[in-house]
């Protein structure tokens, strides 16, 4: 700094007063020498000097100079070095962060480079101006417009993604970067499409038909794959970036084969130590499970996870992370994530869960791999984020597998296998479910319930489950052991809630179940007391709702062959102890839980503290299928329990009924009018979408079509400019020329699709027309018939008149002969004046 104030003594003098002139003084005359010198040297020095001002006096070098630098970057580009300084200058005015040199000037505010970014890209011709430094190949150009770049991208992401879109080959030069020779260029383009690629599915699908994963591919492997450094992070987070919620570059991604290119990565061998885990090896892995996870996360389309889980396993990814499951030395946070990521790739596959059930872990004797996880999950020892995770891999092992399902079932009833097992699935599920630790209570009777998920038979076969218990003569059954859990004040509340939810799993569309339930003692009466009973706590009242909910499946589901608890008795106990309206908001306490919500949004577990694992993603699905039927039957019964219907009315009512089904007939018909002459509008309608929908497919691929035009267009550009071959311009005239036809397809196909929509406008506006013109027609109809009614009769009367007063009148026939109508009427009001009646 001290050469600098130098410096600017020898070059700016001092004031008039030999004071050293201020920091704003300064800048602004080295803005000037910038604009107005004639030699490059000076403007270079004076440029250096601005580069060196801009961290610590940031506001006066952005405010009066910004205007000078991109001057500088218009005009002198055949100078590298004053080129650098510029974009650097720039780079410091617009970084996000504070620098230490500006610790102590108060008049820099948090959001100074934002500010200063929104100045700079009000002109799109500005970004457009830094990204053609990108392809100068000195290093301090390069880099130094890559570093500006990102920092814009980082202030306004959005703005700065819309001009890199449509600038002309902007992401093809960002993706040039790639293959820079020299790897700090490499790894700072590597940073910039991170950023330039988050949540903008279109430049996402742009990288990924620039050769993205290839390029991606070769840099991790060159890197050492999982044992290499952050590049490796960062290649992993880029790809991420493209493969997350876009399902267009995950088929892409599966169909280039890119899925087997992932499973090397995962080769770690079951013997490794902790020791080796060093923490960006944790870091890389943790990124590669993500990516795999979002191939074959709930979330995306059906298509492609089952295309992408067949390739994992052939591939034999979920072979090698089943490995690191079974493996020593493991970190906690990778162990939790394996489980996480195997258990998305099983979910809803047959031969996925199959091979898993398969797996054996190492120990002696040999137990299955899901029952060693199942030994995690109720053990209370372990960290939380594991034992949800061990809960999520269980209920993908079980989703949609009718033949898990029996087999968890079968490991509890007497005829199994494994009776006296203390290591069966059946038997850990029950030790957790009547285990004093509440974690272990709701996490396996969540496991339980997704047992019975869509699962008849295997509800009526767990009612055949004997428990022995101390202290009684005889076995109980499963479902007794449930209600009395349910009923001690012992049991804690998170507790009870699991217990609700298997119960109420277990008794929808199963009337043997609710028979059973309601045939225990005590069931009744205990569900009526805890809605009945007034509450403060907010999980107090979740209770409640469950236990309304409950009630209400016994009435939904009742087969009516128990005495005193069928549907009428169980809804009049509802009308009398309760209340219909009670009921009915007790019953939707559940969804208006914040737990309600949460569950809802995914089949994964994500909590950070215990206390706030409640409802289930599945229970969530069944309450809101069943909740507006059980509210409407609950409130369609009178103080009787009758179920109120048309015949139960007195005649006075079914009087009114019938007087409001005629005018419901009279409407109806109108109606069925109606939609008779506006079917032929709705047929050419759906015709009209139908071709529509064809068009915007066509136009959309032939968008992706000319996107990759593009790309071939400016690898040919490049050919060209380099080497001059003559085939590569043949290239280039051809390519050109594919282009222009799909333009010219691209917009035909827009005016004929605007044509459509036209027409489908007029077609819907004619049939409005046409209806209001055939009410007017029906109206004057109407209208004329009264005014010849009333012409008729006027005339009727008038002859009558005539023919007393003994005057002749002619009749029709006569008229018609005389062919003189106006005559005629002459003729009759003569007649009328004689006889002295006008």
């Amino acid at each position: 700094m001290e050469f600098l104030k130098s410096g600017f003594k020898t070059v700016l003098g001092a004031t008039e007063t030999g004071q050293q002139p201020s920091a704003a003084e300064t800048v602004e005359k080295l803005v000037e020498r910038v604009i107005s010198s004639t030699l490059l040297d000076d403007r270079r020095d004076a440029c250096r000097a601005l580069k060196a001002l801009s961290k610590k006096y940031r506001i006066e070098v952005g405010a009066q100079g910004m205007p000078a630098l991109i001057q500088i970057l218009k005009h002198d580009g055949q100078d590298s070095e004053v080129i650098s300084y510029a974009l650097d200058a720039l780079c410091n005015i617009t970084a996000a962060e504070e620098f230490d040199e500006e610790a102590d000037n108060p008049a820099v505010s948090v959001n100074v480079g934002e500010q200063f970014t929104e100045m700079f890209i009000k002109v799109h011709d500005h970004v457009t101006l830094v990204m053609g430094y990108l392809e100068e190949y000195d290093f301090r150009v390069r880099r130094a417009a890559i570093k500006l770049i990102t920092t814009l991208i980082a202030n306004k992401t959005r703005d700065l993604q819309e001009i890199i879109l449509v600038s002309p080959m902007g992401v093809s030069k960002l993706m040039d970067l790639l293959t820079d020779s020299r790897e700090v260029i490499r790894n700072d383009a590597l940073l910039l499409l991170i950023q330039l690629t988050k949540g903008n599915s279109n430049i996402q699908k742009i990288v990924a038909f620039e050769n993205a994963f290839d390029k991606i591919f070769e840099i991790i492997q060159s890197e050492g794959c999982s044992e290499g450094g952050i590049v490796v992070e960062d290649c992993l987070i880029l790809l991420l970036n493209l493969l997350k919620n876009n399902s267009s570059n995950q088929q892409f991604f599966k169909e280039g084969s890119f899925i087997q290119k992932l499973s090397p990565m995962f080769n770690i061998t079951p013997e490794t130590e902790e020791a080796d885990w060093g923490p960006q090896k944790v870091s890389n892995i943790h990124c590669m499970l993500q990516v795999v996870r979002s191939l074959v996360t709930p979330s995306n389309q059906q298509q492609v996870i089952s295309s992408c889980q067949k390739v994992m396993r052939k591939s034999k990814i979920l072979d090698s992370l089943c490995s690191i499951l079974m493996g020593s030395g493991v970190p906690p946070d990778i162990l939790t994530e394996t489980i996480n990521t195997v258990a998305e790739i099983v979910r809803g596959d047959k031969e996925n869960q199959d091979q898993f059930s398969k797996v054996m872990a190492p120990s002696y004797p040999p137990r299955p791999v899901i029952v060693v996880l199942l030994m995690s999950m109720i053990n209370e020892k372990q960290m939380l984020e594991l034992r949800c995770a061990v809960l999520y891999c269980f209920q993908c092992y079980l989703f949609r597998n009718e033949e898990s399902h029996k087999a968890v079932v079968e490991t509890l009833l007497p005829s199994s296998e494994a009776e006296g097992s203390s290591h069966s699935i059946g038997q850990l599920l029950c030790a957790g479910l009547f285990s004093t630790d509440s974690l272990a209570n709701w996490f396996s009777a969540v496991s339980l319930m997704h047992g019975l998920v869509d699962s008849v038979p295997q509800k009526e076969e767990l009612l055949r489950v004997l428990l022995a218990t101390s202290g009684r003569s005889r076995p109980v059954t499963l479902l007794e052991q449930c209600t009395n859990l349910l009923q001690q004040d012992s049991y804690k509340q998170q507790s009870k809630v699991g217990l609700l939810m298997l119960l109420c799993m277990w008794l929808a569309h199963c009337p043997i179940a609710v028979k059973t339930f309601l045939s225990t003692n005590g069931t009744m009466a205990y569900l009526t007391a805890q809605i009945s009973a007034n509450e403060h706590d907010e999980n107090e009242y979740l209770i409640q709702g469950l236990c309304a909910f409950l009630m209400g499946i016994c009435i939904q589901f009742n087969d009516n062959s128990l005495p005193n608890q069928k549907r009428n008795d169980i809804c009049q106990l509802i009308i009398k102890r309760i209340g219909q309206e009670t009921f009915c908001n007790k019953l939707s306490e559940v969804s208006r839980h914040e737990s309600y919500s949460r569950a809802c949004k995914q089949p994964q577990i994500r909590t950070k503290s215990a206390s706030d694992l409640l409802l289930d993603y599945e229970y969530c699905k069944l309450y809101k299928g069943l909740e507006a039927l059980i509210a409407k039957l609950v409130s369609g019964f009178d103080v009787d329990g009758i179920e109120l219907t048309e015949l139960t009315l007195s005649s006075e009512a079914s009087a009114l009924v019938a007087q409001y089904k005629g005018i419901i007939r009279d409407l109806d018909g109108q109606i069925n009018t109606l939609q008779q002459s506006s079917k032929k509008l709705e047929t050419k309608n759906v015709e009209l979408e139908h071709k529509l929908s064809q068009i915007q497919n066509l136009n959309t691929q032939l968008s992706d079509q000319n996107t990759l035009l593009k790309a071939q267009i400016g690898a040919v550009q490049k050919g060209t400019t380099t080497s001059g071959d003559e085939a590569a311009v043949n290239a280039l005239n051809a390519a050109q020329f594919q282009t222009n036809l799909y333009y010219a397809e691209n917009m035909r196909l827009t005016q004929e699709l605007e044509s459509l929509r036209k027409r489908l406008e007029n077609e819907v506006q004619l049939s409005k027309t046409a209806n209001d013109e055939l009410q007017k027609l029906q109206k004057d109809q109407e209208d004329l018939l009264e005014l010849l009614t009333d012409q008729e009769t006027k005339i009727a009367r008038y002859e009558e008149q005539l023919r007393t007063a003994g005057c002749l009148i002619e009749n029709d026939d006569d008229s018609e002969n005389n062919g003189d109508t106006k005559y005629n009427e002459v003729a009759l009001n003569d007649n009328l004046v004689a006889a002295g009646l006008l």
